[in-house]
């Protein structure tokens, strides 16, 4: 079992804490001219003596032009069995990062971290804030980039169930609810997943239609 960072900005890391979200689909990064794009995996799923890891065939013309080259990309979020530990948006309320870690690693000194998805929750129900005044809250402090999260601060741990490529635009209305975006009937989670899609990748990414990794995952409860 291995252990990889993977980062979720806060509406999706709020629909984590709340399992609405069991699926994230991460864009698979292939070379231009890759074409015969297909999911390879052993019969189990996993990886066994013998085989590569499960991932993405993909051929490539020979720089010779008479023959193509075959490759495997390894999907870079594991396998089932794997754990995924999320990154978010963050700050330490220690007086430095050694004291953060120190207060969060002891079991019985709470913690020494903030995330930016539940601050202004945690100021209204453990400080008694109004909304307006943890939003100004929010506002004041310097939160930290998901990136500089280190594996001691992150508070959600998954475990992934399954791995499948196929073309973005190919998500169902259930694979739309499962990851995150549960909605009103007058608007489809379909929808609601393509303009989310586009928010994080840029107008254009959905007509691009690339293939994506789909990971499914279950949360791991302390």
């Amino acid at each position: 079992m291995k252990e990889r960072p993977i980062p979720f900005n806060d509406p999706m890391v709020r629909a984590l804490l709340a399992d609405t979200k069991t699926q994230t689909r991460r864009e698979v990064k292939l070379p231009a001219d890759a074409k015969h794009v297909r999911y390879w995996a052993p019969p189990s799923g996993r990886s066994e003596s013998g085989y590569a890891d499960p991932g993405v065939n993909y051929w490539t013309p020979d720089p010779g032009g008479e023959t193509e080259s075959n490759h495997l990309n390894p999907c870079p979020y594991g396998q089932p069995g794997d754990r995924l530990w999320v990154q978010e948006t963050w700050r330490h309320t220690a007086h430095d990062l050694d004291e953060a870690r120190r207060i969060t690693e002891d079991i019985m000194s709470g913690t020494a971290v903030d995330y930016a998805a539940t601050y202004i929750d945690k100021c209204m129900r453990e400080l008694g804030f109004s909304r307006d005044d943890a939003e100004m809250a929010f506002d004041f402090e310097e939160w930290r980039h998901h990136s500089k999260m280190p594996r001691w601060a992150s508070r959600i741990l998954l475990e992934v169930t399954a791995v499948r490529v196929e073309r973005l635009q190919d998500i169902s209305e259930a694979d739309a609810m499962a990851e995150g975006c549960y909605t009103d009937p007058a608007c489809p989670a379909y929808d609601t997943y393509r303009s989310l899609w586009e928010s994080i990748n840029g107008p254009g990414s959905w007509d691009a239609n690339p293939w994506v990794w789909v990971v499914e995952f279950k949360r791991v409860t302390p």
